[in-house]
């Protein structure tokens, strides 16, 4: 009886090294849950013994429960890199459309051959899909996906739509349209320029230019022409060109010379066949509209030297909206530029965010919303069967998986660019080894005096 009770205690003094030296060994492991070595006594006993003087008959390991509390997070540069903070845990599948998921809390992912985000043994990492907005459609676990991130973002969109905010300064040296020239900065007062896109995706610069005229003011109302160019050269405008007021005689009133009623008008058109728009402002430098009211441009691929290259929509044209610019008597300044065209876009890099949407922006401006990553949780997470390679497997102990988002509920949020160390303290696991290994001597010292007693009844005469 008592050789049993002394080598069940080295067994379970053992299997407590055994733990101890596994703990220790992985103390460096991305995502790694330490161990603990629960024991428990063995007790006989009949309802015809003697509980009392009945001893009992050693020790048995009842569980080597895995401790899951946080680890230390680690930092990187690697925006691939994810960390729970909180709980939950990362989902995988060995390929692609597979519902056999595993479990890890380690997040050191990267992309494969083909641009899935893949863990260091090639499994997929699985996301809930999401809109246009990033908003998730389903944050069920059978409806998981793995995540690819595309080199390029979309087709090209060809502009139709130019925004330009200013402000014109309203003591400007005025200038006479007719001698516009975009060659010679002296025939005009301001410029400015914004990238445009074909139908092919192809860039084209629209230079916008403003020019202040000579004797041009209504009563009260200030006007300026502008002209504009693709590439250099001249684009024209749909519909007749702008006209703005004279005041030929210089008294700082519109004038009707030929006494007909009728204010005299000017052209805003330049002496090199440039038509331009005429856009107003009261005398408190506030927008008033423009003539034409809807500034588009004629087809840039027919109208002049045919701007657009060969294989462009050559019917395309632009909508330029002037949104609330001003005329104050200070400097020229552009405050908002805008159009609404795309080129093909290269991904110039992807980021996580702590609710485990990924985004990924391309060369083009565009961010593209690719998915949302998925987490799990479980009701018993001692319950988990480790599978290796620092995951788990749903088990009958553990309950079902639940799935759902991160930073919400009982979910922790993902840190990207960073990695949970770890949960193992060494200076604890040293001390343990200790005891461990006192713990093993002195069972080892039970079973010699057992054997010793033992031979001393033996040779008994």
């Amino acid at each position: 009886m008592s050789f049993n009770i002394a080598l069940s205690g080295i067994a379970a003094a053992q299997k407590d090294l055994n733990t101890t030296a596994n703990n220790i060994a992985n103390v460096n492991t991305t995502g790694f849950k330490e161990s603990r070595a629960e024991f428990a006594d063995v007790y006989a006993n009949s309802i015809f013994s003697n509980s009392k003087t009945t001893v009992g008959g050693g020790v048995t390991t009842t569980q080597v429960a895995q401790q899951f509390h946080q680890g230390s997070l680690l930092f990187t540069s690697n925006a691939l890199d994810m960390a729970i903070s909180g709980g939950g845990f990362f989902v995988t599948a060995s390929t692609a459309g597979s519902q056999d998921y595993s479990f890890t809390r380690a997040g050191a992912f990267k992309v494969d051959a083909n641009n899935f985000m893949v863990d260091s043994a090639g499994n997929f990492l699985q996301t809930f899909p999401v809109d246009k907005d990033g908003n998730s459609t389903s944050v069920s676990l059978t409806t998981t996906r793995p995540v690819q991130i595309p080199d390029t973002a979309g087709s090209p969109v060809m502009t139709e739509n130019v925004g330009i905010q200013m402000n014109l300064n309203a003591g400007e040296k005025a200038k006479d349209p007719a001698a516009f020239n975009p060659n010679d900065s002296d025939s005009y007062n301001n410029s400015t320029s914004v990238t445009i896109y074909d139908s092919l995706g192809e860039p084209h610069i629209l230079t916008t230019y403003f020019v202040r005229p000579e004797n041009g003011a209504y009563t009260g109302v200030n006007n300026w022409v502008t002209f504009y160019a693709l590439d250099g050269q001249q684009v024209d405008l749909n519909g007749a060109a702008g006209t703005y007021n004279t005041d030929a005689d210089g008294d700082g009133a519109p004038d009707d010379l030929n006494g007909d009623g009728v204010l005299d008008t000017t052209l805003a058109q330049s002496a090199g066949g440039w038509r331009g728009a005429v856009i107003s402002f009261d005398s408190a430098g506030a927008y008033i509209g423009s003539n034409p009211a809807v500034i588009t441009t004629e087809a840039l691929g027919v109208s002049g030297a045919a701007v657009l290259g060969p294989g462009a929509d050559g019917a395309q044209d632009l909508t330029i909206t002037y949104g609330n610019p001003t005329q104050y008597a200070s400097a020229f300044e552009v405050t908002e530029l805008t159009q609404d065209g795309t080129t093909v876009g290269r991904l110039t890099n992807v980021e996580v965010g702590a609710d485990g949407l990924v985004n990924a922006s391309y060369s083009n401006g565009s961010t593209v919303p690719l998915a949302r990553v998925a987490l799990v949780r479980f009701a018993n997470e001692q319950g988990l069967t480790q599978v290796g390679n620092t995951s788990w497997k749903e088990s009958l102990a553990s309950g079902p998986a639940l799935a759902g988002e991160a930073n919400s509920g009982t979910f922790g949020s993902i840190r990207s660019s960073a990695l949970e160390q770890s949960n193992v303290d060494l200076t604890t696991e040293l001390v343990d080894l200790i005891s461990a290994q006192r713990n093993f001597q002195a069972n080892s010292r039970t079973l010699e005096v057992n054997n010793t007693l033992q031979q001393t009844v033996l040779q008994i005469r």
